[in-house]
């Protein structure tokens, strides 16, 4: 279990967006949103983890029911992939992937090819499993206790049924115990027709995983696991008289009795697909009747838009204003978070960390909503070049806002889990510039959201000049702080890169920030070529 979620983590931290892209992106077609659902299973190793995904896209409004029906479907025989893979004996190869993935993991900085290594290494690590499951099972072939422990489940098969599912779902992976099931067939310590029985709960189980996991979301979001539910348990409630004619038909094909579990297993996901794909659009209907309406907890989900009437589109003057509400829920949800990071970095609150993470969640979501309703605003509502103009300056200002929010979550967030982690301590001298450098960029992410409300010349070349002053206030405190190194100051030496990198990041920040006043600026005319244009009295800066 632990290695198929490292191999599950590793894929969505790696390919994690461009899975989400093409989820989104492939729902104009049935058959192509099932085999995009077919292969970005075949990679997470986890339908659950798909279904999470794409009830994320409809709680958005970004995919059907219907069509994410069919990407489950494609989910749901991608899981059986990797069954199919370990079924062969390949566990020779197990010591020289786990060997590789640490050697990749370990020392790369990369993200992808780290990820990489850690995807190595979950395989090998499964393999390994599987080959000490086989081993520990092999004795228990003819043991009288397992016998007797085994005659009932054997005698009914819909208890198998329900003991698969409860395991499934408490293992929250039917691929693991699906491997499980597969290793106890080979030792010999149950039976094929058990196997199979046991097969389809664990399917029942993968189908039950999500379930809880979104009954916070909107009405749409939750009709996607229940109905895959549905489906699933219609499917093995069919097959299940079955099972004792599919044992020697599939032992006929030839192959170890694990193979036949494996086989079992996509066989049955292989004619779910084949019967259900056509009916999705029925299940799809079948479930908003069961499933109506929103919940109340979307009302105070951070994430979930407020303002975004899809009513609004057709009119771009309104639809403009609604974004506009939205964006600024969004810039009060940044700013809360930056506000609140040098609180984490400064008392190691570990509790308020993981707040700001969620925050983070809440922040992407929301920025996916506006980005959603903003490009649906110049493609449906037929702006004028003002009003077009005023859309490209709103996604510009959320883009930077999400920008903002991710340097927070996983830098600013990482270096004050570094610096929890490791006991690191700031010099005196070095905190006080640091809270300086963050207090000015508040101030400016403040200014920033003036400009942006009141489109104020003014405040804006102020807000530019910013730019330039905290450049100044960061070089010094740069220089300062290798003085401090230079004078062998022991805490300054043992918080160095914490130090430096935490000087980087707010600069970072402060930069996405100053390029909310450039449009503004250059529409004004104030800007030449990458300088502000010169005024008497008033100093020039750098753009």
């Amino acid at each position: 279990m632990w290695a198929a979620r490292m191999v599950r983590t590793a894929v969505l931290r790696a390919f994690g967006s461009e899975m989400r892209s093409l989820l989104a992106g492939a729902s104009r077609s049935r058959l192509g949103v099932f085999g995009v659902g077919l292969g970005v299973t075949a990679l997470l190793q986890s339908s659950a983890a798909t279904a999470l995904l794409l009830t994320g896209f409809a709680g958005r409004g970004m995919i059907g029911v219907a069509p994410a029906l069919a990407a489950m479907l494609g989910a749901d025989i991608g899981s059986t992939l990797i069954v199919q893979v370990l079924s062969f004996d390949i566990a020779v190869i197990a010591p020289g992937l786990i060997l590789f993935g640490v050697l990749i993991f370990m020392p790369s900085g990369a993200t992808r090819w780290r990820q990489s290594g850690r995807i190595l290494l979950g395989l090998g690590l499964m393999l390994l499993a599987l080959e000490l499951i086989g081993a520990a099972t092999a004795p228990l072939a003819g043991s009288d206790t397992l016998a007797a422990v085994i005659a009932p489940l054997a005698a009914d098969p819909v208890f198998a049924v329900v003991l698969g599912a409860l395991v499934a779902w408490g293992a929250h992976s039917s691929v693991a115990i699906v491997l499980v099931i597969m290793s106890m067939a080979a030792s010999g310590a149950i039976a094929p027709p058990l196997a199979f029985a046991l097969v389809l709960g664990a399917n029942v189980g993968s189908g039950l995983i999500p379930i809880p996991l979104t009954l916070g979301e909107r009405a749409p979001a939750r009709r996607i696991p229940i109905g895959n539910l549905l489906v699933r348990t219609l499917g093995a409630v069919a097959v299940l008289p079955l099972v004792q004619l599919a044992a020697p038909h599939l032992a006929a094909l030839g192959g170890e009795p694990a193979r036949l579990v494996a086989n079992f297993h996509t066989g049955f996901n292989l004619v779910l697909a084949a019967v259900a794909l056509p009916l999705v659009g029925g299940v799809a209907r079948l479930t908003a009747y069961a499933v109506r309406g929103r919940r109340h907890g979307d009302e105070t989900d951070p994430g979930r838009p407020r303002y975004l009437d899809d009513s609004a589109v057709d009119t771009p003057a309104v639809a403009i204003a609604c974004a506009t509400r939205e964006v600024m829920r969004l810039a009060d949800l940044v700013e809360g978070m930056l506000r609140d990071s040098l609180r984490v970095v400064r008392e190691d609150d570990a509790k308020l960390m993981s707040d700001i993470v969620a925050r983070d969640d809440s922040v992407d979501r929301l920025f996916d909503a506006i980005k959603l309703y903003i490009t649906r605003i110049t493609h449906e509502g037929t702006p004028d070049s003002g009003e077009s103009e005023r859309c490209t300056e709103l996604l510009t200002f959320a883009i930077n806002l999400e920008h903002i929010g991710d340097i927070v979550e996983t830098n600013l967030m990482d270096l004050a889990y570094k610096k929890m982690h490791h006991g690191l301590h700031f010099s005196d001298a070095g905190w006080a510039e640091v809270q300086r450098i963050h207090q000015r960029v508040v101030a400016n992410m403040g200014l920033a959201i003036n400009v942006f409300v009141s489109r104020d010349v003014a405040s804006a070349r102020q807000l530019v000049n910013e730019k330039a002053h905290l450049r100044e206030l960061e070089r010094a405190a740069s220089d300062a702080h290798v003085n401090r190194l230079r004078e062998g100051k022991p805490e300054s030496v043992e918080s160095s890169g914490l130090h430096l990198d935490v000087l980087r990041d707010l600069k970072r920040i402060n930069s996405h920030i100053t390029a909310t006043a450039y449009p503004l600026l250059e529409a004004a005319g104030e800007l030449r070529e990458t300088r502000l244009r010169e005024r008497s009295g008033a100093p020039r800066a750098a753009s």
